[in-house]
């Protein structure tokens, strides 16, 4: 295959998508032949700092290769670990190219607002002589078992609850419901309060209670979420930014809690099944929800955020509806990967389904052998040995702890396997160093719900 003048070997391709250009593959093939260093810095909040060094051609005929390159590695940093500054040293060409795209009205003009919204810092693209040193500042979260707790985990197709008595999950439920086609922020908060009440009638006493969500939340407040995408700004500042506070206290009072990043409580439920650290759990539900738990067992402050982070080069890549980039994992690591590759694998799925419907009619579809929703899950297993790749280039861990609905039953069983298969094929410098791992059923569907129970600590 063929990119910007790049030539990309590719083994592995998926059967349903055979335009698919491996983002990792491109970058291998990309610094083969460049020589000119760039150095990349992104700043958070807290004066942290992540640091990249890379090199690009910096001659004329690559120049439009040069800046696509430099574009996709920024926004992969952002999207890996957040920020509000990007800082570019080594060339003046590509600095004006990416300054352009995080304009608004750029091409990343979606992604600049977004960081802004969450650092609630104006976003900045700036050329320096030399980049600031990295600077980070891990820390530790969760796994507090004793007590009565309850753990939530809001997705955009289903909530979970569990009730947790030191440690023992005494009782779990799954609803579906529709937080991101609803408007009325009152619809969420009802929600909400209902799975807690559900889950409290099964304890004796709620001594605390976690809340695992997609969106990103910082001080326990929402700052950006898909999950009230509908919401107006006005009731989404007066009604969402503190709902999980208000509901936890309106019905518990003033009992501990703590909100969290849906993905970084995929990864500390993979730490806690696994006893083990240096894990990067991807939840694969409505969206793609990614956390990562250090080789210390501390969560990095990184935004994990892989759902808008590229995997994909191909120009023919579908676009997020949402950031309007083409390529971004969410369309290869959620339900909307399945219901995109339906239709090449045979398959036709009533549009006046919910996506939650249309993933569940697929995976009634794989109890029948030699069923042709297996092409889906093939492919999403190439897919995702491609992307792990990439993004173990990133995160250096050592376990993956794949969860969400997508990797339900036997679906997710061929993901895996495919995924191994691709790993040992196309990457053997590390594929003995990724491990890949699903939980038992039941920890695939209501696991973070669990492991989100143990995130407050008790007050003494």
């Amino acid at each position: 295959m063929k990119h910007l003048g790049i030539e990309v070997p590719v083994k592995h391709v998926p059967e349903l998508d055979p335009g698919f250009l491996p983002l990792g593959k491109f970058r291998t093939a990309f610094l083969a032949g460049a020589s000119q260093p760039l150095d990349i810095a992104v700043e958070r909040s807290g004066g942290e700092v992540a640091v990249y060094r890379t090199f690009i051609h910096g001659t004329p005929e690559m120049a439009i290769a040069d800046a696509y390159y430099v574009d996709r590695m920024v926004k992969m940093l952002l999207w890996t670990m957040g920020g509000f500054k990007v800082y570019l040293s080594g060339d003046e060409g590509v600095y004006r190219a990416i300054r352009d795209a995080y304009r608004p009205g750029g091409q990343r003009a979606f992604d600049a607002a977004f960081m802004s919204d969450v650092y609630e810092r104006p976003f900045e693209v700036v050329l320096c002589d030399a980049i600031p040193a990295e600077r980070s500042a891990p820390k530790a979260v969760g796994r507090h078992l004793e007590g009565c707790r309850i753990g939530f985990d809001a997705g955009g197709s289903d909530r979970k609850v569990s009730a947790v008595i030191d440690g023992q999950p005494v009782f779990s439920e799954e609803v579906v419901w529709f937080p991101k086609t609803n408007s009325d922020p009152d619809y969420h908060y009802e929600g909400i309060v209902s799975a807690l009440k559900s889950a409290a009638a099964h304890m004796p006493r709620v001594d605390a209670v976690g809340v695992s969500s997609a969106g990103i939340y910082i001080g326990n407040r929402t700052m950006v979420a898909s999950l009230f995408l509908q919401v107006p700004r006005s009731d989404f500042d007066a009604k969402v930014k503190d709902i999980y506070i208000r509901a936890i206290r309106d019905t518990f009072g003033d009992v501990p809690y703590v909100v969290a990043n849906d993905g970084d409580v995929s990864a500390l439920a993979g730490a806690m099944s696994l006893e083990e650290n240096n894990i990067l759990g991807i939840a694969m539900g409505t969206s793609e929800a990614v956390g990562y738990v250090d080789a210390n067992g501390n969560i990095t402050g990184w935004l994990n955020e892989l759902a808008f982070a590229p995997v994909d080069v191909s120009p023919a890549a579908m676009m997020d509806e949402w950031s309007e980039d083409i390529g971004c994992g969410v369309k290869y690591f959620s339900q909307d990967a399945v219901i995109k590759l339906a239709p090449a694998a045979g398959i036709h799925l009533d549009e006046s389904l919910s996506p939650a419907e249309k993933l569940k009619a697929v995976q009634k579809l794989m109890e029948q052998p030699g069923s042709p929703a297996e092409a889906i899950f093939r492919s999403i297993g190439v897919y995702l040995g491609h992307s792990l790749a990439l993004y173990h280039h990133f995160y250096g861990f050592r376990h993956v702890l794949l969860l969400g609905r997508v990797m339900s039953g036997r679906g997710g069983d061929i993901v895996l396997d495919t995924c191994k298969k691709v790993l040992a094929d196309e990457y053997p410098e590390i594929a003995d160093k990724i491990a890949p791992t699903l939980p038992d059923e039941k920890a695939r569907r209501v696991g973070q719900s669990v492991a989100a129970a143990s995130l407050p600590e008790l007050r003494a």
